[in-house]
């Protein structure tokens, strides 16, 4: 077997793959339900320009799962302490976007330093480690599903309930607060909404690579698409496609999970900026100049 063969078997590998299917039931329950908040939410990240703010909860929130793990309770309890510690931080101290991205740079290293500090005094697998990072794929047990799953519903009750405020505020925030809309406290709201959504996909694709899931697909949705409809249910087809495709890839690899989920999101937004490129260019050519007369 040649190098290139064993680099191959290592990131393709469906050796047993029906035997292996079983041990990620609960994984690909969980992706459909992180999909699902990830494309919701990642619709207001970008309509808000919040991507920095993502990554930034997504530091305090490894640090949390670091912390549980240290201790040895829920990772997923504690990854939602961090994720809510680092909203609130940047929701109250954050009003205005120069303070905001303050805040975010401060907590970043803060967050990562504390996360590695635990990690370091951790004595368990280093897979753990590793997987607070970089993702896992079959680390989702019955009690961290519960905890999913409750804090996916609560997340997608709470973006039901100010779906139409919330997208008022953040496409037009001087108009919406003229017209009575409580503007500040959507956008505390909302940051509360997003720490909850960093927590759920640090559990998947690790603290290093949330963006993929909470940014990419709404990225893609837009360069295709305007329709307030449209957008959300594109941007959801898109997360859930991403992680559940990267679940079944990296099944039968010694690849982390996260590596194909980038892959998987990056490819579609680089097919939907294509797209959106052509129809632009198309509009362009079939515009006609009016004649005077």
């Amino acid at each position: 077997m040649t190098i290139a063969d064993g680099i191959w078997q290592q990131i393709f590998n469906f050796d047993n793959y029906g035997e292996l299917l079983a041990l990620v039931r609960n994984s690909l329950i969980a992706g459909i339900a992180l999909g699902l908040v990830g494309g919701l939410v990642g619709v207001f990240v970008i309509m808000r320009d919040l991507p920095f703010a993502v990554h930034g909860i997504s530091e305090l929130s490894f640090a949390g799962a670091a912390a549980a793990l240290l201790l040895g309770v829920n990772i997923v309890a504690g990854s939602i302490v961090g994720s809510l510690i680092a909203a609130g931080a940047i929701g109250l101290l954050g009003a205005r976007a120069r303070d905001r991205n303050s805040v975010i740079g401060i907590l970043m290293p803060f967050g990562l330093g504390l996360g590695v500090l635990f990690l370091a005094l951790y004595e368990g697998r280093a897979a753990n480690k590793f997987g607070l990072l970089t993702g896992q794929i079959v680390a989702v047990d019955t009690p961290q599903m519960s905890w999913l799953l409750g804090t996916a519903a609560f997340v997608l009750a709470a973006l039901a309930i100010v779906w139409r405020p919330l997208a008022f505020a953040s496409a037009d925030p001087d108009v919406a607060e003229a017209r009575g809309v409580p503007v500040r406290g959507l956008s505390f709201a909302f940051m509360i909404v997003l720490g909850l959504a960093v927590a759920l996909s640090v559990q998947i694709v690790g603290a290093l690579l949330v963006l993929t899931l909470l940014v990419t697909p709404a990225a893609a949705a837009v360069r295709i698409t305007a329709s307030p409809v449209l957008l959300p249910v594109l941007s959801v087809m898109f997360a859930v496609a991403s992680i559940e495709g990267g679940i079944l890839l990296a099944l039968g690899s010694s690849i982390p999970i996260s590596p194909y989920v980038t892959t998987i999101s990056f490819a579609i937004y680089l097919v939907c900026r294509l797209v959106g490129n052509y129809r632009t260019r198309q509009w362009g050519a079939g515009r006609t100049v009016p004649r005077s007369g």
